[in-house]
């Protein structure tokens, strides 16, 4: 009993983060139509810049502020002068061009961090340890838990109760027919590309504090990524909250029950998946 609680917490926590960086990959879907392979590196950005901006004020929360704003300013320099040109053309133009930015992007943090491992400290409010049923868990991953929820909660009520939301939500379904009603679709797509690159930086800044900060971080996480989009739908909301908490917790009881082939379970859960329900567990929509 001991063993599964800690592990539905881990894979809880784990999935939670997985749900922050699909959801802005699955948006950027959506509403783009663009598979955004440097995704990861912008989780990656927004560990690196967190960590920078600590060290500033000595204070995480600053940190968690202002460094995924740092990288939203990068995303959309990306969006304006490179995908902005790619979004008509063939998807594989967009999947060269996102992959050639997501290696500008780790040179880059090499270059400015080194390749070393870096260690970020919890803030202090969440540097201990909750009781959770007789049992020592560290406050920091049951923060994930709660954040996480959190985000994707605001994230649906900003979909489907505000004007932009709203607008998001239309022309995720027909850019064509959004613009043809008047809305500014180009700058709708820097909000949105912004919007998930926000999500993809924020993870990588909640991320930071419970593992290494290393260049090739983002590598790892992309990959899952886009198991949890194609598992929950691509382009759905619901799918990617879905996917990222199957996936987290079949990894982290992988861990006990699966042994080496803990290792394959995102690619038989997306094997699985794409057998029995080729378009994802949920239908597109934001």
């Amino acid at each position: 009993m001991d063993v599964l609680l800690m592990n539905m917490l881990n894979g809880l926590s784990w999935g939670m983060l997985l749900f922050l960086i699909a959801v802005g990959l699955t948006t950027i879907f959506g509403v783009l139509g663009v598979l955004n392979f440097a995704h990861g590196s912008l989780f990656m950005l927004g560990a690196y810049l967190c960590m920078q901006s600590m060290q500033f004020f000595d204070s995480f929360w600053f940190g968690l502020a202002v460094g995924p704003l740092c990288v939203v300013a990068i995303g959309v320099l990306i969006e304006r002068f490179l995908l902005k040109k790619v979004y008509v053309r063939d998807v594989s133009y967009q999947l060269l061009l996102t992959f050639a930015v997501l290696l500008v992007l780790d040179d880059a943090v090499r270059m400015i961090w080194g390749s070393g491992y870096h260690v970020v400290e919890p803030p202090l409010i969440l540097a201990g340890i909750i009781n959770i049923l007789g049992h020592d868990y560290p406050v920091y991953r049951f923060f994930l838990i709660f954040i996480g929820p959190v985000i994707g909660g605001l994230l649906w009520a900003f979909f489907h109760f505000t004007r932009w939301g709203k607008i998001i939500r239309a022309a995720s379904y027909d850019n064509i027919m959004a613009e043809g009603v008047g809305i500014n679709v180009p700058l709708l797509y820097t909000m949105v590309f912004a919007l998930g690159t926000w999500l993809a930086a924020v993870g990588g800044a909640l991320a930071a504090p419970q593992q290494s900060l290393v260049p090739s971080m983002g590598e790892k996480i992309i990959i899952e990524s886009f198991i949890v989009v194609v598992v929950g739908g691509m382009g759905s909301f619901p799918g990617a909250f879905a996917g990222a908490l199957l996936l987290g917790l079949l990894e982290s009881f992988g861990t006990v029950f699966a042994g080496r082939l803990q290792m394959a379970i995102p690619y038989i859960l997306l094997a699985v998946v794409l057998l029995v329900k080729p378009n994802g567990l949920f239908r597109k929509g934001i």
